[in-house]
């Protein structure tokens, strides 16, 4: 196994438990808020999915798509507390994002060589993922960190322990 693969893996069992977690909720579901203060999974998955394409094109330039008119505006900070279900993409459109953002994320890892890996990554970035191949993983540890956040979510709304 090499490093691509390695991260591959990771970004891979981070969307395993994402799709089973997402599974049998439905919109209504994804607005509870486990606590006043925390965000709702619809808010959390608009951001993941803003930020998973402005980091892989912040490494790889032009190889994410674009996402939708007004897409990373409807999940900002901002727009956190909001509740309005309007005020935010669908499940399904969440999902058809993910799948297209994921796929142009796994084509561009896949295209980088060792060497690319070990390349700094934008200075605005080197804080928290200061090589390519430290954006490029954090992306599976991105997703996942929100999820176990939505592990809770789930038995609050009665729902069974997945994993």
């Amino acid at each position: 196994m090499n490093a691509r693969e390695a991260i591959k893996l990771t970004i891979d069992s981070a969307k395993f438990v994402v799709t089973g977690y997402l599974g049998d909720l439905s919109d209504e579901d994804m607005l509870h808020r486990p606590h006043p203060e925390c965000n709702h999974i619809k808010w959390q998955m608009g951001h993941l999915i803003s930020a998973e394409h402005q980091m892989i094109n912040g490494v790889c330039p032009g190889s994410m798509p674009d996402l939708p008119e007004g897409f990373a505006e409807r999940y900002t900070k901002e727009t956190a507390k909001l509740d309005d279900s309007d005020a935010f993409d669908s499940k399904a459109d969440l999902r058809q994002q993910l799948e297209e953002q994921r796929a142009a994320t796994l084509q561009a890892l896949l295209g980088l060589s060792d060497e690319d890996l070990d390349q700094p990554a934008p200075e605005a970035m080197q804080a928290y993922a200061p090589t390519v191949g430290d954006v490029f993983s954090l992306q599976g540890g991105h997703w996942m960190m929100h999820a176990g956040q939505w592990a809770i979510i789930r038995r609050q709304l009665d729902r069974p322990p997945l994993f």
